[in-house]
């Protein structure tokens, strides 16, 4: 009978002798169906080898079965990661994705005004984008539920947060280089486009300064320089850096796109790493493995996932204390560092 057609909730109230709205409500998991009802709609459910119709059974709830991420420059590494967990695990739990790609302020404040509409979306992940006060306001008066990652402004408290420690990540970089004997040791960070207020370079930075003010290490401007993200810039930054008169022995790159500017500025100058030069990254992208970089890895594909797994704890308990989770960093040492000569 059903060989050539998909079973509808029709059929499966009639193999189960029920009405339409029983079904409906088995389905929805009212309670309000006994327990010899419900054990006879879902025998019928499995005869049929019945798949219930996401979209509609959204739209019978209110729902609209879709999440939106709000992220900034996607097409990037560290992105493209979250986005893999955030697509797995929200396909795992029937619902779509709607990416809105932010590569200018005015789209992040347009986005924060008009994405969070539950016409439009049952949920909203911002991934490294911080708010101002008045999206703060905005968004808690949205009954759309909001999830940030990797941001960890404090004004983001009333929300649930994945957030990474960049400033232990950053320490613990430069670290591994003080404990090889390294005390010439440069950084290069990246200057975050106007008006995003991103503060993971920052964080990162910060842990660099503790780890050399703990080993009685002065930090030197020279050993200091900030550009634009890019692997043409941190080159020509550390071609600059590596033709000072007293060069560093070691430079931590704020991340692994960086890096390889870093190790392409070393080629140039021929300077042998890690003999002349250690070099560590951090992010741990898959380019980081191939090149043998030392880096420092942060969760990005779980922290998609626990973006979605937090979003969908919302969703069950709109009500629920918001959380925090923060996800541990680690040192992943290959080949690109070693004492200095």
């Amino acid at each position: 009978m059903f060989a050539h057609m998909r079973p509808t909730i029709k059929d499966i109230a009639e193999r189960a002798g029920v009405g339409l709205g029983t079904v409906s409500r088995v389905l929805n998991d009212n309670p309000r169906v006994s327990e010899t009802t419900r054990a006879k709609v879902m025998g019928a459910v499995r005869d049929l080898n019945y798949v219930p119709n996401l979209a509609a059974r959204g739209l019978s709830l209110g729902k609209t079965q879709s999440i939106a991420v709000i992220a900034p420059f996607f097409t990037r590494s560290v992105f493209v990661e979250r986005l893999h967990g955030i697509e797995e695990t929200t396909s795992a739990n029937g619902y779509d994705v709607v990416i809105y790609n932010v590569d200018a302020a005015e789209k992040r404040d347009r986005y924060f005004r008009t994405v969070p509409d539950p016409r439009r979306v049952d949920g909203v992940i911002v991934i490294s984008l911080p708010p101002s006060a008045p999206d703060v306001a905005r968004f808690q008066r949205s009954s759309v539920p909001i999830v940030f990652v990797d941001v960890s402004n404090p004004i983001c408290t009333p929300f649930d947060r994945i957030v990474i420690n960049d400033v232990e990540g950053g320490r613990m970089a430069t670290q591994h280089l003080i404990d090889l004997g390294h005390r010439r040791i440069g950084y290069i960070g990246d200057i975050p486009q106007a008006g995003f207020n991103f503060t993971a370079g920052e964080d990162r930075f910060e842990g660099y300064r503790h780890a050399l003010a703990e080993a009685g290490i002065a930090i030197r401007p020279e050993y200091h320089f900030d550009g634009r993200f890019g692997r043409e810039v941190a080159r020509e930054l550390a071609h600059r850096m590596l033709s000072l008169s007293e060069r560093p022995t070691a430079i931590f790159a704020s991340n692994d796109t960086q890096a390889l500017g870093v190790l392409e500025a070393a080629r140039d100058l021929g300077l042998d790493v890690p003999g002349d030069l250690s070099v560590v990254g951090y992010d741990d992208i898959e380019m980081a493995d191939f090149l043998g970089l030392t880096t420092v890895r942060q969760l990005l594909f779980e922290s998609g996932c626990r973006s979605v797994e937090a979003l969908l704890r919302r969703l069950e308990e709109p009500e629920g204390v918001p959380i925090c989770d923060s996800l541990p960093v680690e040192l992943i040492v290959r080949r690109t560092t070693a004492p200095p000569r």
